[in-house]
């Protein structure tokens, strides 16, 4: 599959600006330094929706990375296989303006803006291409899967990273969110230390704010806790939660 570029409307259009143009204003004060200069090194604008070919040039000379079309939520194998290949799904359809605050999957806004800049990390996408080829090593597991989903949620998805002693974003399911961004640095939302026995122990939900926050002090320290993750899922991988093993 390509982005057909020339197949977006002035509505997608409209669409991304209001997208952008609402997140960007909360960035500065909010956002972790790795997406921030991120997303100078990919020239994100509110005018222009990105073009992939010209993103994976910038990222393939940054890091290595690709972004990858795909029509929308795919399996765990496909994923994690694109992931430990250095390559980023994402979808290239943008939600409708009547769906501006919700969205029940993600749309290329949310793939895009808040997953590609974080990718011009090297340190941070060590760890994911890493965290990936455990999953695949775990793939017909579904409780060891279930696990790893853990992590990524609280880390790729809604990650909080410590830097000179004040908590930023790098996750992107916050950083698509006007709405969670403000939610999960104010004093209503509970932050713990990132460790990852307890966060293979939590449970998550999609369709609202999250309880907790997980605040790493560095994307080295995610990369190296991945020894950790694979020592925890060696010990724990064949013994599934019970609500786990009476769904499957």
């Amino acid at each position: 599959m390509r982005q057909e570029y020339n197949n977006y409307t002035p509505e997608d259009f409209k669409v991304w600006k209001l997208l952008y143009e609402r997140q960007i204003v909360n960035l500065p004060q909010a956002a972790s330094q790795a997406y921030l200069d991120g997303l100078k090194k990919i020239h994100f604008t509110a005018d222009k929706i990105p073009n992939f070919d010209e993103t994976n040039k910038e990222l393939l000379q940054l890091t290595g990375w690709q972004i990858h079309v795909v029509p929308g939520l795919i399996d765990d194998d496909k994923f994690f296989q694109l992931l430990a290949n250095r390559k980023f799904p994402s979808s290239t359809w943008l939600r409708q303006l009547s769906q501006l605050d919700y969205l029940e999957e993600p749309d290329m806004f949310h793939d895009v803006f808040g997953h590609v800049p974080v990718l011009t990390n090297q340190s941070f996408v060590d760890y994911l291409q890493e965290l990936s080829k455990i999953a695949l090593r775990y793939i017909d597991n579904p409780w060891a899967i279930h696990l790893i989903s853990r992590i990524y949620w609280f880390t790729v998805e809604f990650g909080l990273i410590r830097e000179n002693g004040n908590v930023r974003i790098y996750g992107a399911g916050i950083l698509s969110s006007a709405g969670e961004t403000k939610y999960s640095l104010s004093d209503e939302a509970t932050h713990y230390p990132y460790d990852v026995a307890h966060i293979m122990g939590t449970a998550y939900r999609k369709d609202v704010f999250q309880k907790q926050y997980f605040v790493v002090d560095s994307y080295e320290q995610l990369f190296h806790s991945t020894d950790q993750i694979e020592e925890y899922l060696q010990s724990h991988a064949d013994k599934p939660e019970a609500d786990f093993a009476a769904s499957v």
